[in-house]
C-alpha cells in the first residue's frame, strides 16, 4: 500500500498541469484571470515563439479558444484600416465568423453574411465569440446575433436587434459581449424596453427584456451575489443597474451618465465595493448594500480622483482598482475613497495619447498586459506601484486610431499560449516555460 501511495504521488508530481480554454471575452470565468502555470517568466531573445499564423480580414473581435478550436470574427470590405474613419457612412462587405484548428491554425469552417456598416471606425466586428455546449454565439457590428454549431458552423438560430427590436446601431456599433447564465444568453441591445434581452440559448426564444436607455452603450453584463441575491449588473449610457437575472426586473440603479454614450467597461467588484467609469472624468465608487439589493455612492470622480477607462477592462482586488484611462495612464485607485495611489504611462511606452490602450490579465502573482503597440508585458501591480518584469513585440499594428498605429483587440490565453489578431492575421504564440 505504501508503494502504491508513493507511485500515485510521483505520478501527480510529474503529470502536466491541466490546460485551460478561453471560451469567451475575459476568459473562462469572465474575470480576466489566467490560471495556468508552467509559463515563461521572461521572454527569450527575439520574443516568444510564433507557433502558427492564419489569414483573417479586419476586425476588433478577440479570439475565443474552446475544445481544440479557435474562433474569431472579421469583416471583408473595401475599408483600409490604415485610413482612420471617424464619421459614419455606409460600407458594404461580408461579416464572418471563422473557425481554426487550435493546434495548427488550419481553417475548419466559416459562417458569413452580407453586412452594411454604418458606424464610426468600420474596420470590423467588436465582439469576441462565446463558446458553450457545442454552440458559438456571435454578435455583429450592426446587431445580428447568430448561434452556430461549434463543430460545423451551421446556423442554429439568429436574431436581428434592428429589425426585431427597433434598436439603433450605436456610433461605434454593437459591442457588448453576450453573457451566458445557465440557459440564458443575455445581450445589450436597445429599442423600447429592450436595452437588455435574455434569450433561451438553445433556440433563441425571448425570455425577458428590460430597461430603457437613450443609448445602450457598449458594456457587457456581469453577475454578482450581494445581500444574499444574485444580481445582473448592467452599465448603460445613463446608469449602473442591478437586475433580477431570472425576470429582468430592475432591483436598483445609480445614475452615471457616460460621455458620448461610451459606457464600455463592465462594473468591477471587490468585496462590498463596486466601481464603474468612462472617459472624461465620469466614474463612481459605490458600496453594495448587505441587507437588500442596492448600492450607495461613496465618491464621484473628478480630474484629481478616480479612473476613466476606455477600451481596457479594469481589474479590482485588495481594495483597489487598476484601470487603463483615457490617455493611456494606468492608475491604481483606492475603491473606498477614489484616491489615486499611483499612475504610470510605462505600459503604453511612456507617452500620453488619446485612447492609448492596455489590456490587463492576472496570472498568479503578476499581470500579463497587452498594449495597442502589439507588445506583451509581464509586470507586478500592487498598491505601491508598477514593476515591469519584461516585454516583447508579438504582432504588428495594422490599424490607425487617433492618428496613431494601433491594435485594439484583446488576446486569448489558453493551453500555455497566446492567441492574438490584427487586421491581417491571427497568430498563436507559445508562452510555455521551456
Amino acid at each position: 500500500m505504501r508503494n502504491l501511495s508513493l507511485i500515485a504521488a510521483l505520478f501527480t508530481l510529474s503529470a502536466p498541469a491541466m490546460a485551460d480554454d478561453w471560451p469567451q471575452w475575459m476568459g473562462p470565468k469572465r474575470d480576466n484571470v489566467w490560471r495556468e502555470t508552467g509559463l515563461l517568466e521572461k521572454f527569450p531573445s527575439g520574443g516568444p515563439k510564433v507557433i502558427w499564423r492564419a489569414k483573417v480580414a479586419a476586425g476588433y473581435s478577440g479570439p475565443a479558444v474552446a475544445n481544440a478550436k479557435v474562433y474569431v470574427g472579421d469583416f471583408v470590405s473595401p475599408v483600409d484600416p490604415k485610413n482612420e474613419t471617424y464619421e459614419r457612412g455606409k460600407i458594404d462587405g461580408t461579416e464572418r465568423v471563422l473557425c481554426f484548428e487550435e493546434a495548427t491554425g488550419k481553417p475548419l469552417w466559416k459562417y458569413e453574411y452580407a453586412a452594411r456598416y454604418t458606424v464610426s471606425f468600420p474596420n470590423g466586428p467588436r465582439v469576441t465569440p462565446t463558446v458553450n455546449d457545442g454552440r458559438v454565439y456571435f454578435l455583429g457590428t450592426e446587431g445580428r446575433l447568430s448561434c452556430l454549431d461549434a463543430d460545423t458552423g451551421k446556423l442554429i438560430w439568429e436574431k436581428d436587434f434592428q429589425k426585431d427590436y427597433g434598436a439603433k446601431t450605436p456610433l461605434w456599433g454593437f459591442a457588448g459581449h453576450p453573457y451566458l447564465d445557465g440557459n440564458k444568453l443575455i445581450c445589450i441591445a436597445g429599442g423600447e424596453g429592450a436595452c437588455v434581452i435574455a434569450f433561451d440559448k438553445t433556440n433563441g426564444k425571448e425570455l425577458w427584456k428590460s430597461l430603457n436607455a437613450a443609448e445602450p452603450g457598449y458594456s457587457t453584463p456581469t453577475m454578482i451575489e450581494a445581500a444574499g441575491t444574485r444580481q445582473l449588473l448592467v452599465f448603460h449610457a445613463e446608469s449602473v443597474n442591478g437586475l433580477d437575472p431570472e425576470t429582468g426586473k430592475r432591483l436598483w440603479g445609480v445614475p452615471l451618465k457616460a460621455t458620448n454614450g461610451a459606457a464600455i467597461m463592465s462594473p468591477v467588484r471587490d468585496g462590498d465595493y463596486l466601481f464603474a467609469g468612462a472617459f472624461l472624468s465620469v466614474c463612481k465608487g459605490m458600496k453594495l448594500s448587505t441587507d437588500k439589493p442596492g448600492a450607495e455612492v461613496l465618491w464621484t470622480g473628478d480630474k484629481k480622483t478616480g479612473a476613466y477607462p476606455v477600451n481596457g477592462q479594469p481589474f479590482a482586488e485588495d481594495g483597489v482598482v487598476y484601470a487603463n484611462c483615457q490617455n493611456g495612464e494606468l492608475r491604481c485607485v483606492e475603491l473606498a475613497t477614489g484616491k489615486r495611489l499611483w499612475e504610470t504611462l510605462d505600459p503604453v511606452n511612456g507617452k500620453a495619447s488619446q485612447c492609448a490602450t492596455v489590456f490587463l490579465v492576472k496570472n498568479g502573482d503578476r499581470f500579463v498586459l497587452f498594449n495597442d503597440a502589439g507588445e506583451l508585458i509581464f509586470a507586478k501591480l500592487s498598491k505601491s506601484g508598477y514593476e515591469e518584469i519584461d516585454r516583447a513585440k508579438v504582432i504588428e499594428t495594422t490599424a490607425v486610431a487617433m492618428g496613431r498605429d494601433v491594435i485594439y483587440s484583446m488576446p486569448a490565453f489558453a493551453n500555455k499560449r497566446m492567441y492574438v489578431r490584427n487586421d491581417k492575421e491571427l497568430i498563436c504564440v507559445s508562452l510555455a516555460k521551456e
